[in-house]
């Protein structure tokens, strides 16, 4: 599968002030998939960027990386109340799938045990597959998984979990050079997602945001 690239308006797992005006400068490049954190913004604003964002025709996603049921249930509201297409994040409750469906949003749950801010992901990679294919027969369809967040290894992690796991997965996290990029397209997921790399202009020291991501969209776009 060549995986698409989700670009989080988020650093230091916080959405960026600014996020709008990032948005809108960089809006007419060739990526479709556009989203940020649940924290960093008041609901109003981060409503308004959804629907830019829509208004553009880009999907949609915001992630929150919450782990009691209550919070995870706000922050599903939340992604309901601003109209985003998914939900990726939070640990996976019935309570929160159920909301979601009832509402017609996809969902992408953590998978495996997740915890702290910024987040690590534990268990052994047995572990982790056999929790997807769990909620998976629950009617999961996709996972947001942290791969390079694992306490042992990530890549190896990425690859058997792709290689196991039927489903709309998106690696998310720490994606942040141009090797890693070369790993997603070699693992083949449906997504990964970057924001700090950019940010902090890992790909082009002296460029900007824009001309940041332009170098990873024409990086992957000779793939």
């Amino acid at each position: 599968m060549r995986p698409e690239i989700i670009i989080m308006l988020t650093h230091h797992d916080v959405t960026v002030k600014n996020a709008a005006e990032v948005f809108e400068e960089c809006k007419d490049l060739p990526v479709k998939f556009w989203g940020f954190k649940n924290v960093g913004l008041p609901k109003d604003q981060m409503k308004a960027l959804a629907g830019a964002m829509k208004a553009a025709g880009k999907t949609t996603f915001l992630e929150v990386v919450t782990y009691d049921e209550e919070s995870c249930l706000d922050g599903a509201q939340t992604a309901i109340d601003c109209g985003f297409d998914y939900l990726m994040g939070t640990l996976y409750y019935d309570s929160v799938a159920k909301l979601l469906k009832d509402n017609g949003m996809a969902y992408l749950p953590f998978v495996g045990k997740v915890s702290g801010s910024p987040s690590i992901l534990e268990g052994t990679n047995e572990e982790i597959i056999q929790n997807a294919k769990d909620l998976m027969a629950k009617g999961v369809t996709g996972f947001d998984i942290l791969a390079y967040r694992h306490v042992v290894d990530g890549e190896k992690l990425a690859r058997e979990f792709c290689a196991a796991v039927d489903a709309q997965i998106c690696i998310a996290g720490s994606i942040s050079n141009y090797n890693r990029i070369d790993t997603m397209f070699d693992i083949g997921p449906w997504t990964f997602t970057m924001g700090s790399a950019l940010f902090e202009k890992n790909f082009l020291p002296e460029g900007s945001f824009r001309e940041n991501l332009k170098a990873v969209a024409d990086y992957m776009a000779q793939k």
